[in-house]
């Protein structure tokens, strides 16, 4: 496995960190103390890709992120978002290019920094052409504030549109065993077009680790309470396929977590996994994937347990999947 791979002008590990439950979606979040425990270990685990955005925690993620690396600045590759933020707290997606100006400063703000390194459209606005949001990004790329852009959760003609406008270093969509929507376009376009993949939510949520999580004990803020795969009429089959995946990561000595990475980082020399944890040695697991050499036949065989033609249920609620413009793949929505 190449253990380095490229996002624009950036050479970074191919685990970063995906911050987001630091701050946000997944019930109280850690304390403050604990955040900066953690996204040290990741820097002193090697980790340089810190993903964040505006919207995690209304603020609260950026400014974590910001204040705990900042003496660090040099070392990593600092990713954030628009076009996603929390408006008299509720989430609102606003991807007008005086919006994304405006969030774009006040995220250089709360990260202490000058210029952000990655720059994602956080969702399409569908009022707002991607080409008029784009064009905003571009300008603060000419400005200087930030140096190069990405989209997320997005199909491949959008991509293809966007990147028309001006260069994509980087396509952030949801990727694991059990949600495969790339594979109906953005691998092969983001491979083309030399845009990296950023696979979000590699290990499903924690669903693919060596302990997923218990629905009863999750508190009532945690949005895999509204997920469908978790929910009473799925999740007792999902976790049945899940054993499966166990014995296999076993014999091989890996835990899931480390099967379920490998696999994903298998799809392609330009993907890239940001998983997001609490814990410092799950973030350890997660980063020693890079030192392992899992066999191509124990990946095929993990692909053949889990898929979007096994998996019980959709990613996401019908409330939420207008909001999502990725390529649909049966159950997996």
């Amino acid at each position: 496995m190449n253990t380095l791979r490229r996002i624009g002008p950036f050479e970074v590990p191919a685990v970063g960190l995906g911050c987001m439950n630091l701050s946000h979606a997944y019930g109280t979040a850690p304390s403050p103390e604990d955040g900066a425990k953690l996204l040290l270990s990741a820097l002193d685990a090697g980790v340089t890709l810190f993903d964040t955005a505006a919207l995690y925690g209304f603020g609260a993620n950026e400014e974590l992120v910001g204040r705990v690396l900042g003496p660090h600045r040099e070392k990593i590759v600092l990713a954030s978002k628009c076009g996603m933020t929390g408006v008299d707290g509720r989430r609102v997606i606003d991807g007008r290019p005086e919006t994304i100006r405006r969030t774009a400063e006040r995220s250089l703000a709360r990260l202490g920094t000058d210029v952000i390194d990655l720059y994602y459209l956080h969702r399409l606005d569908p009022a707002v052409p991607v080409e008029e949001s784009v064009g905003a990004l571009a300008e603060l790329v000419a400005a200087g504030k930030v140096r190069a852009i990405g989209l997320s959760e997005v199909s491949a003609a959008t991509l293809r549109r966007a990147h028309a406008v001006h260069p994509v270093a980087a396509l952030q969509n949801e990727y694991s065993l059990w949600t495969r929507n790339p594979e109906r376009g953005t691998l092969a376009a983001t491979r083309e077009l030399g845009v990296a993949l950023v696979a979000f939510s590699p290990v499903a949520r924690g669903f693919l680790t060596d302990a997923p999580p218990r629905m009863a004990d999750l508190p009532p803020g945690d949005i895999r309470h509204a997920m469908p795969r978790f929910t009473d009429a799925h999740y007792p089959a999902n976790l049945a396929l899940r054993e499966q995946l166990a014995a296999l990561a076993a014999g091989a000595g890996l835990t899931v977590a480390q099967l379920a990475l490998a696999w994903v980082l298998s799809r392609g020399e330009h993907v890239v996994a940001i998983p997001g944890t609490r814990s410092v040695d799950h973030l350890r697991e997660d980063v020693a994937v890079l030192g392992l050499d899992v066999p191509a036949e124990l990946l095929a065989a993990a692909d053949r347990v889990l898929s979007d033609a096994t998996v019980h249920g959709s990613r996401y609620p019908e409330a939420t999947l207008p909001e999502i413009d990725t390529e649909r793949c049966g159950a997996a929505g």
